[in-house]
């Protein structure tokens, strides 16, 4: 019986353990959401699922049979992420995107309104020597811009991680603060696994 009541304390140890990290958790997310829709906030997202890695042989900007696309089932996250977005409060967002189909159908699938084609997102994945430049390029342009409502940008792991450090999942969004004086700050992710 002692050994019995030891276990069932253990478990109940467990389990308000497991309460407390999962409220933790929601306690950080709402507060990505809450930095979402306030200013001088953006959201970087990697495009949702699509099989693969990096891009075929015969890649070519504007062809779409010649590039990695959405699986359907990435399809589906992209529609799940910007229910999300509507049901944290951003009904519609500035929507910028890299020229790659997978991002572009992405944002588009997001439903937060019109979608701008970004260069400065573009990969550089099989181009590395582009980090730096486009890295650079991102920074300055995100200077530039107005942050007074929702901005969302839609591109690649690797810009992602080359902006901020933060290696993310498909259809993972990084909460990211601008600061006049120190440039850009991680906040935290918001975890969208399909």
């Amino acid at each position: 019986m002692k050994g019995f009541l030891s276990v069932l304390g253990l478990l109940a140890s467990l389990f308000t353990a497991q309460h407390l990290v999962a409220a933790d958790a929601n306690t950080e997310e709402k507060a990505l959401w809450d930095a979402l829709r306030s200013p001088k906030h953006f959201a970087l997202m990697r495009h949702s699922l699509a099989l693969g890695t990096g891009d075929p042989a015969n890649f070519t900007l504007g062809h779409r049979e010649t590039q990695r696309n959405l699986s359907k089932q990435g399809r589906q996250q992209a529609q799940r992420i910007g229910a999300l977005f509507r049901e944290n409060g951003i009904e519609s967002a500035q929507v910028f995107t890299s020229e790659w189909f997978r991002c572009r159908d992405t944002a588009e699938l997001l439903g937060l309104g019109p979608v701008t084609p970004l260069p400065v997102l573009n990969s550089f994945f099989r181009n590395y020597e582009q980090k730096e430049p486009r890295t650079e390029a991102l920074k300055r342009w995100l200077s530039q811009r107005d942050m007074d409502e929702p901005l969302v940008l839609v591109t690649h792991q690797v810009n992602i991680t080359a902006l901020t450090g933060v290696y993310p999942a498909s259809g993972e969004v990084v909460v990211v603060a601008r600061h006049a004086e120190n440039g850009l700050s991680v906040l935290g992710s918001i975890r969208t696994d399909p």
